[in-house]
């Protein structure tokens, strides 16, 4: 079930959202936004996880740091 509402935005943003649905980046500028609200809603709920985590396990220090980066080849 969806719902449809009025929201406003910069022209800027319009333009660009009804630029990215001509180019096939969108089905439509409702999708657009649809989209973007799950990405932000995913992004929050990563970042709560983190932040359980940080609590739990204590935060992730420049060591560990150093230590991801060559497990991953990027030092």
């Amino acid at each position: 079930m969806t719902q449809k509402i009025a929201i406003s935005l910069p022209d800027r943003q319009v333009a660009e959202i009804r630029q990215a649905v001509k180019q096939g980046h969108a089905a439509s500028v409702s999708g657009f936004i649809s989209a973007a609200v799950a990405r932000a809603q995913r992004e929050d709920g990563l970042a709560g996880l983190l932040d359980d985590l940080d609590r739990e396990l204590g935060a992730v220090d420049s060591s560990d740091l150093t230590w991801a980066d060559k497990a991953l080849g990027l030092e």
